[in-house]
């Protein structure tokens, strides 16, 4: 059977402007994932980890080369078909939660579905909440949340969708490091049941070896690429 590529990126180049001059903060990135893989994005600050991950996941447009995404070549994409096909195959975690402070947990979690029109899945929304320890904080606002428990509702808010690929960038960064832990025992459990295949930006290089592979970023320049 032929395993399927979900992510596929050539030569991808960021420059931007600048007072004194084009910045190129990504040169010529090639690196291909299969469906269900597990990659880490590592390097130093200012670095490009999250510029690529960025353009992977179609939130920014590259300068040169392009990304193909679940089947489709993004870069020549307007903002809201690139919108739609992250609704349709992308998960995101952010390292700020990122949740709407006027939504209860259960209701974040159901923030993607509205998007895409669909309604009706509040069940589903709950399992997922339950099954990242979350059950019985379904109508509590994120302001009655700690971190971790916010995380989580991002996590939850993740997987609602069934993505087919789950960005993470710096997903413990905010967290104490037992929380950090718990967190990502479940980022890899939930990847792992559903399928998904999973991109994750780190400054943290034990989590980064629980990836099947390590691209490593120096200077907007991949100077590795490692199998731990």
């Amino acid at each position: 059977m032929t395993v399927q590529t979900i992510l596929k990126v050539e030569r991808l180049t960021k420059t931007y402007p600048t007072a004194t001059g084009p910045l190129t903060v990504l040169h010529e990135v090639s690196f291909a994932l299969a469906a269900g893989d597990t990659c880490a994005i590592v390097g130093p600050s200012g670095s490009g980890k999250t510029t690529l991950l960025g353009l992977c996941a179609g939130l920014d447009q590259p300068s040169t080369g392009s990304v193909q995404l679940a089947g489709r070549e993004i870069g020549g994409l307007s903002e809201d078909e690139r919108a739609l096909v992250r609704n349709e195959s992308v998960g995101f975690v952010f390292q700020n939660f990122q949740l709407i402070p006027t939504l209860t947990a259960r209701e974040n979690v159901l923030v993607p579905l509205e998007l895409r029109g669909e309604g009706g899945r509040e069940a589903e929304a709950a399992e997922l909440l339950g099954r990242v320890g979350l059950g019985d904080r379904l109508d509590h606002y994120p302001t009655q949340l700690s971190g971790g428990e916010q995380q989580r509702v991002a996590l939850a808010r993740a997987f609602i969708n069934r993505p087919r690929i789950l960005f993470c960038d710096e997903p413990t960064g905010n967290l104490d490091g037992d929380t950090a832990h718990a967190m990502v025992d479940l980022i890899f459990g939930l990847n792992r049941e559903r399928g998904t295949t999973l991109v994750l930006v780190t400054h943290d290089l034990d989590l980064a070896r629980r990836t099947q592979r390590i691209l490593r970023l120096r200077s907007g320049h991949v100077i590795a690429d490692e199998k731990p």
